[in-house]
C-alpha cells in the first residue's frame, strides 16, 4: 500500500484500492476526543464509470445505492477540492461490524474521501481528508485514527488531530453483542447538561491516557478509562454492561470501556491475559462474538494495474 502524498500525478483514470481501519472512540473518559485504530480493515476498490455504482460484500445489510457513506465521503472530498465528483464504481469488502461502536461509518466516509484525494493527485493530503470527514461525521474521534492510525487525540472545531505513540505488545479484546446500538439512539440517551464535578472528573482522566502511554505507566490506564459522562446514561441500551466491566478487570484487563456508541465492550490487555478476558466477556456477548486485535495503521491506498487487452 502507498500512503497518499501531495504532488502525486492525477489518477482519476486509474483503478484504486484503499484500506481503512476499524476504530474505537472515547476510550472511556475521552468522549468525542480520543480514539484508536484497530487492525481490522475495510477495503474499497474504485473504478472509473459512466454512472455511480456500488457493490458491497461483508458485515450487515447495506443499501445498494449511490447514497452510501463511501460515496458521500467521495463527493464531499471533491467538493472540498472545488470540483464536481466524477462518477465512480465502488466495490466494498467490509469485515467491520455495523452499528457496534467500531467505527464502520467513519471507515466508510474516510474510504470515499481518501479515494477522491488519491485520484486528485493528493491535493487534500491526510490532513484534508481528516477535515472533510470530521465535518461529515460531526465528531472527530473515529475518523482521526482511521486517517492517521494508532492512538489519536482530536478536535472537531477547529479540526485538529494529533497522533501519539502507542506501545507495542498490547492487545484489544472486543466483546461484540449480537444487537446494534445506532449512534443516533446512543446520542439521544445523553443528558444535555452535566455537573461540573463530572466534567472535571473526565477531563482529568482523559489527560491520563497520553501521560500513561508516554511514561509506560500502564497501571494508570484503568483510572484513565473511567467515565461519568456517557457510559452510564447509555447502559440501559447494553444489558449487562456494568457487571461486564468489573469482570474484565478481575480477569486482568489494563483498561476497559465502551467502543464509541456501543455496544462493543473493549478491554486493553497484555497478551498473557487475552484469553481470560475473552472468557470474562462471554456473558455480555451472549450470541455475539469476540475478537482479539492489535492497534492498526491509518488508511493506505494503492493503484491497481489492469491488464491490457
Amino acid at each position: 500500500m502507498i500512503n497518499p502524498m501531495m504532488g502525486r500525478k492525477d489518477s482519476r483514470g486509474s483503478t484504486l484500492q484503499v484500506r481503512v481501519p476499524a476504530t474505537l472512540a472515547n476510550l472511556g473518559s475521552g468522549f468525542d476526543a480520543l480514539g484508536v485504530a484497530l487492525d481490522l480493515y475495510l477495503e474499497v476498490i474504485a473504478r472509473p464509470a459512466a454512472i455511480d455504482q456500488f457493490r458491497y460484500v461483508g458485515q450487515g445489510a447495506v443499501t445498494l445505492s449511490a447514497d452510501n457513506l463511501i460515496h458521500q465521503g467521495w463527493r464531499a472530498a471533491w467538493q472540498a477540492l472545488g470540483e464536481v465528483a466524477p462518477p465512480v464504481a465502488l466495490e466494498a469488502h467490509n469485515p467491520i461490524p455495523l452499528a457496534r461502536g467500531m467505527g464502520s461509518s467513519s471507515a466508510a466516509l474516510v474510504a470515499g474521501a481518501a479515494l477522491a484525494d488519491a485520484m486528485s493527485g493528493g491535493r487534500l493530503g491526510k490532513d484534508g481528508v481528516f477535515r472533510v470527514t470530521a465535518a461529515l461525521e460531526g465528531h472527530p474521534d473515529n475518523v482521526a485514527p482511521a486517517v492517521y492510525g494508532g492512538f489519536v487525540a482530536a478536535l472537531a472545531d477547529p479540526p485538529l488531530a494529533v497522533p501519539l505513540p502507542w506501545p507495542e505488545g498490547l492487545l484489544f479484546v472486543l466483546g461484540i453483542p449480537p444487537y446494534e446500538v445506532p449512534t443516533a439512539q446512543a446520542r439521544a440517551a445523553l443528558p444535555q447538561a452535566v455537573a461540573l464535578s463530572d466534567a472535571v472528573f473526565n477531563l482529568a482522566r482523559s489527560a491520563l491516557w497520553p501521560a500513561a502511554l508516554f511514561s509506560g505507566r500502564l497501571e494508570v490506564l484503568r483510572e484513565a478509562a473511567r467515565d461519568r459522562l456517557h457510559q452510564h446514561p447509555r447502559a440501559h441500551l447494553m444489558p449487562g454492561l456494568e457487571p461486564a466491566l468489573g469482570q474484565v478487570y478481575t480477569a486482568g484487563a489494563l483498561a476497559a470501556f465502551v467502543g464509541g456508541a456501543g455496544p462493543t465492550l473493549a478491554a486493553l490487555v497484555r497478551p498473557a491475559q487475552a484469553q481470560a478476558v475473552r472468557q470474562a466477556l462471554s456473558d455480555y456477548v451472549r450470541e455475539g462474538n469476540t475478537l482479539v486485535l492489535q492497534a492498526g495503521e491509518g488508511y493506505q491506498w494503492k493503484e491497481i494495474l489492469t491488464p491490457s487487452v
